[in-house]
């Protein structure tokens, strides 16, 4: 059996795309899996060090507003289902999987104007313009959050399933994560922050707020932030400002390929509302303070983090109340959930709730349904 996944751009589609494939490894050893993304987006590193084999197909995101730059996006958006229809050939997939994002619209339309089998995941509540222009070409379309269906056609095919995780997201146990990490036994509070596979200027900052006002005495923390691999001199900026280098308490990476390692050490998470995250966060059960991004399509963050909070499962802070009258509301939140151990199992036991049973197999079946249905 042949596989093709097709999403890059930023992690959040990547991340499920390589849960996919473990998932399809793990059922089908011999399977083979390739995927074929955009010349210059994450996939690049990523997709590589899983050890996969990655094609190329050029294309770029439609803005919303009328650019110069949206004229040669279109242009891409035509030519790139001809080039997508050589890579297939090429390779011979029983399916194609796309994960969302402009990165997946070549792949999943030349396959199904070529009669291949196609399935594409949609992990936010709100579905992007790529799901929406593919809802009625592909065999089905897989969402995360039930509601998603609700803004899709009638004709779509729709199946809730949730999102899929790597392995590693639910088999470390937060004493092995400390362990494996050397986090002294003694410290009572650990945190991990970070804004996403490339970064958040607004969380950089937030994070280093917390640090320096953590540094200004010995309470038994330690705190790793992830700057992000386009803001991470933001973050080294901010670091050095608040002269954090050094007390060994305080961590600085530019990205980590061992991130749910650090989660699962984790008491506390400050981060982004991505779809994926959420989902890490809600299936390890970690207290959160969720940050939404203002700069995404249809404020889709917001929405998914709002659903969080209106459980209280989770603190949600919207960047322009960061900072209110020179008050670190990041500072505050963690201050009370280093204090009050009986708050942070609330959110912990609260955020659990939203983790789907059975995610895996869903899928799993769902995958093999399209290709029986499509040899019939």
């Amino acid at each position: 059996m042949k596989v093709l996944f097709s999403g890059g751009g930023s992690g959040g589609h990547i991340s499920p795309a390589l849960a996919m494939a473990d998932i399809i490894k793990m059922n089908i050893p011999d399977v083979e899996i390739a995927f074929v993304g955009t010349p210059k987006g994450i996939e690049n590193s990523l997709i590589p060090q899983a050890g996969y084999k990655l094609y190329h197909v050029e294309v770029e995101g439609i803005r919303r507003k009328i650019s110069v730059e949206n004229a040669r996006a279109l242009y891409l958006a035509f030519t790139s289902i001809g080039k997508a229809k050589k890579v297939i050939k090429e390779f011979g997939p029983d399916i194609v999987i796309g994960t969302g994002g402009y990165a997946c619209w070549p792949a999943l339309s030349a396959a199904a104007e070529l009669g291949i089998p196609t399935l594409v995941h949609e992990s936010n509540a709100i579905p992007g313009m790529a799901v929406r222009k593919l809802q009625n070409k592909v065999d089905v379309v897989l969402t995360n959050f039930e509601s998603t269906a609700e803004l899709l056609s009638p004709g779509a095919n729709v199946i809730n399933v949730g999102n899929p995780l790597r392995a590693a997201c639910s088999t470390i146990s937060k004493a092995e994560a400390r362990a494996r990490l050397g986090i002294d036994e003694g410290v009572k509070l650990v945190t991990l922050s970070f804004g996403g596979s490339l970064g958040a200027p607004a969380i950089n900052r937030a994070a280093c707020e917390m640090m320096a006002h953590f540094a200004k005495d010995k309470r038994a923390v330690k705190c790793f932030h992830v700057g992000g691999k386009r803001y991470y001199e933001n973050a080294c900026n901010f670091f050095a400002a608040y002269d954090l280098e050094r007390d060994s308490r305080f961590v600085l990476m530019e990205y980590t390929s061992d991130l749910p390692l650090y989660m699962a050490a984790a008491d506390v998470v400050i981060c982004r509302a991505g779809a994926m995250t959420l989902t890490e966060i809600a299936r390890m059960g970690k207290a959160s303070i969720i940050i939404p991004s203002p700069n995404v399509a249809d404020n889709h963050q917001y929405k998914n983090a709002k659903a969080l909070s209106d459980e209280n499962a989770a603190v949600v802070i919207s960047e322009d109340e960061l900072n209110v009258d020179g008050k670190c509301r990041v500072c505050e939140c963690v201050d009370k959930l280093y204090e009050d151990e009986s708050y942070r199992e609330t959110l912990s036991k609260n955020i659990r709730k939203f983790a789907k049973d059975d995610v895996e197999k869903k899928i799993f079946e769902a995958i093999e349904k399209v290709i029986q249905n499509k040899r019939k």
